[in-house]
């Protein structure tokens, strides 16, 4: 195959040049730059020991975060043979030297361990039970099949990377299959980004609680045609019980577009979406953190992760979120300027702000009658 070198962070690789990303022999995407932006930044903070790129390709992902994070020890695993000889050459590439091959594993340097292994996931995450303090799950459409062994792989207090693409099913386009691959109903229309981040997350609540484990969402968030979610694991059944009541459903009323949350592990009433997670989509202090870190930091999209984790930061951490274009078609009003009606709904003493889910919508704590009234000109 025709390769071509390309340059994202500290990283170089060699990448097959082909019409379309998806035609190609092993599989790199430039348009996630920003996705492994956010996860080196992060694991700069956590700065777990061994971490694993699950589904490595190229692996890109994996010798950022060798080049660019205090991780130790990271594994890059693909099952595909071209996959693994093309990664075995831009570890060399980046580090100067051919790895050193046991088997199918190349180790290198004295000081951190690069181990690169052809194999399919599930088994490499089955044999390694508790072993990577991260793990990083970014396949070509869903991850449902591999969540279960990576929650067994993770150590008991570690941090699971999480990536969805299919955004059709998480968007409610394909409903049958997001209730067969996430267990959940979806919701089509303006709030469907956040219900399918919150499908996400809710499913690996629902998972890890098999194995007595509660989670904690560090971050989690929709971009660009992805969901992404980093969560870390708590160790213990009372751990997992609180989260699994952080589960609920969403009402949406078509007509008014009023939505209405209800926690619970099952709905009361028909017409529920879910179930969803309803907790906190990030720490705060952790974005702030990110934020400060990416300022100094060379990264691929520096410009796109400063905006979006300033808004990140700024979001008001509450479920969903009125959109008012959508909201005004419904009701036959002109909305007012976003940034107006965020102010109007402080004066009036609610919380509000912007949301990265949409452009034109608003974050509020306020009654839907509140919302409504400040929007009128």
């Amino acid at each position: 195959m025709e390769l071509v070198e390309v340059k994202e962070g500290k990283a170089r690789v060699l990448v097959p040049k082909a019409e379309s990303i998806y035609n190609a022999p092993v599989f790199y995407n430039p348009r996630m730059a920003l996705n492994r932006d956010v996860a080196v930044l992060l694991l700069n903070l956590l700065k777990p020991g061994k971490v694993l790129d699950a589904l490595a390709a190229t692996g890109i992902r994996g010798l950022r975060f060798a080049l660019e994070t205090p991780a130790k020890e990271v594994w890059l695993n693909d099952i595909s043979e071209e996959a693994y000889a093309l990664m075995r050459r831009n570890v060399a590439l980046n580090f100067g030297e051919e790895p050193i091959v046991k088997g199918e594993r190349a180790y290198l340097q004295a000081d951190k361990l690069i181990v690169v292994n052809r194999g399919d996931a599930n088994r490499l995450m089955a044999e390694k039970h508790r072993y990577f303090h991260f793990i990083d799950l970014d396949p070509f459409g869903s991850p449902m099949e591999f969540l279960d062994t990576a929650l067994r792989a993770v150590k008991r207090k570690g941090i699971l990377g999480v990536t969805a693409t299919d955004a059709a099913p998480l968007c409610g386009a394909h409903p049958k299959a997001c209730i067969r691959k996430y267990l959940a109903v979806p919701l089509r229309g303006e709030l469907c980004h956040e219900v399918g981040t919150r499908i996400l997350v809710g499913v690996i609540a629902r998972y890890a609680a098999k194995y007595d484990l509660g989670i904690e969402v560090l971050l989690a968030y929709y971009k660009d045609h992805y969901f992404r979610a980093f969560i870390r694991l708590r160790d213990g059944a009372k751990k997992g019980d609180e989260s699994l009541e952080q589960l609920g459903y969403v009402y949406f009323d078509e007509r008014t577009g009023r939505f209405d949350v209800e926690r619970g592990f099952l709905p009361t009433k028909p017409s529920a979406y879910g179930p969803v997670w309803l907790g906190p989509l990030k720490s705060e202090e952790l974005v702030e953190e990110m934020m400060k870190l990416a300022e100094g930091m060379e990264l691929a999209e520096k410009k796109r992760a400063l905006k979006l984790l300033a808004i990140l930061r700024e979001e008001l951490d509450v479920p969903l979120f009125y959109d008012t274009h959508a909201l005004g078609r419904r009701l036959g009003i002109q909305p007012r300027k976003v940034g107006e009606i965020i102010e109007r709904l402080r004066e009036l003493g609610y919380n509000a702000s912007r949301t990265h889910f949409s452009p034109t919508a608003v974050k509020t704590d306020a009654p839907f009658e509140e919302v409504v009234r400040a929007m009128a000109r």
